[in-house]
């Protein structure tokens, strides 16, 4: 039977061990977007690159790390994937019925069931509220950080945007300019294709 003290010296431990992983985690984080779109109010960020060290270092089997990847099925099918995702619940829904003038383009709308949707998901997949949540869309700029938000008003603490997202940030010069060939998920060699999972996939 163990004594006081040393059940006492194994809790102080634990404890410690608890506070280093969680500040291993804060180190990770990237800075804060000086956009006030892209902020969050929890106020946790990270890149692609952090958030794949999130998802594979085997130091952090501690703490559950979650990717749900935001962006419209249509747009995965023809931009790529990662099989590194848990989840995958749009938080905008392109509608091919409305066409946005100003941007030349599809219009949408928000998911209005975006939270309760991703929550049945967590539950089914047994993630508790404690869990780290990572929310990848396109380039980090108007679905992740509201996303995020979502989750982290019904009780959520520890949701991150990634900052630059699947694809990344447009080139402002040379060949590319205008391309999304900088940073994000698909441009800092990540893994990912185009095969999508039967069971993440939304819908599927």
């Amino acid at each position: 039977m163990m004594s006081t003290k040393a059940c006492s010296t194994m809790y102080l431990r634990a404890i410690l061990f608890a506070l280093l992983s969680v500040l291993s985690f804060n180190s990770l984080a990237a800075d804060t977007p000086s956009k006030p779109g892209m902020q969050t109010r929890a106020g946790l960020y990270v890149d692609a690159v952090e958030a794949y060290d999130m998802l594979t270092d085997s130091t952090r089997k501690d703490k559950e790390v979650i990717l749900i990847d935001v962006r419209d099925p249509v747009e995965i099918k023809f931009t790529g994937y990662t099989d590194l995702t848990d989840i995958h619940v749009p938080w905008k829904i392109i509608d091919t019925s409305k066409w946005d003038d100003k941007k030349q383009s599809y219009g949408g709308y928000t998911n209005p069931d975006f939270a309760r949707e991703v929550e049945a998901r967590l539950i089914k997949l047994g993630v508790d509220k404690g869990a780290h949540l990572i929310f990848m869309c396109r380039s980090g700029s108007t679905r992740s950080a509201p996303a995020a938000d979502a989750l982290y008003d019904i009780g959520y603490p520890n949701v991150y945007s990634m900052t630059d997202g699947f694809e990344g940030d447009k080139s402002k010069s040379g060949e590319h300019k205008g391309a999304r060939v900088v940073n994000g998920w698909k441009n800092s060699k990540l893994p990912w294709g185009w095969k999508l999972e039967r069971g993440i996939a939304y819908g599927s």
